[in-house]
């Protein structure tokens, strides 16, 4: 139970980074790209409050790699060219939660060249800081995987979505209702195990 509590402690303000920079990312790119949808919902916010999904956040926490936010919201018929502009605000989340992924790394090795004289200040602040910007690390590159995924509702589908041709995009888009169930389901049978668990633990590696 401490334990779990322990996790929870260290887990919360790097997952709190983790989607609300994440879903900033998508609205703004897509205010960038002409579409106001995002701003006009108060969701270019650094509030986590705004971002936070209650399920997504549940699965953050039982899987310790892996989970979501609430979507923001973006229509692109506001958009210049709607087809390539979804592509780049769907990427852009990913590519966000990668950056900071990079960015807690270097922070987390910084820690170890730093000098220190006192004992309490490395086993009470430093080590619980260092475990925070690594669990960071394993977070952003989670969210980032998972959610290249190309099934509805994740970011990965929304890119697929743009660059397969017309018949096959329609013919894809087919899925999208069922896409959560798909989701639940990879996730309840430990699919997420064997696909992208292996490749988060790998750029973790390579980072840290």
């Amino acid at each position: 139970m401490r334990e779990t509590l322990l996790w929870i402690v260290l887990l919360t303000p790097p997952m709190l980074v983790a989607v609300t920079f994440h879903e900033l990312a998508h609205g703004l790119v897509a205010y960038w790209r002409g579409d106001t949808t995002a701003r006009d919902a108060g969701r270019l916010s650094l509030n986590p409050l705004s971002h936070l999904d209650l399920v997504g956040t549940l699965v953050f926490v039982f899987t310790r790699m892996i989970g979501w936010a609430k979507p923001v919201p973006v229509n692109p018929l506001n958009m210049r060219n709607p087809r390539w502009d979804m592509v780049l605000v769907s990427a852009a989340g990913p590519m966000a939660n990668f950056l900071i992924a990079v960015i807690f790394a270097i922070a987390y090795k910084i820690l170890f060249v730093v000098p220190v004289s006192s004992p309490t200040l490395v086993s009470k602040i430093l080590v619980p800081l260092a475990m925070m910007l690594k669990i960071g690390v394993t977070i952003n590159i989670g969210l980032a995987v998972f959610n290249l995924l190309p099934v509805p509702p994740l970011d990965g589908s929304k890119i697929l979505m743009g660059i397969l041709p017309h018949r096959q995009a329609l013919a894809y888009s087919r899925i999208e209702p069922y896409g959560f169930f798909i989701l639940m389901g990879l996730i309840l049978l430990r699919v997420t195990d064997f696909i992208i668990y292996p490749v988060i633990i790998t750029l973790r590696n390579l980072l840290l």
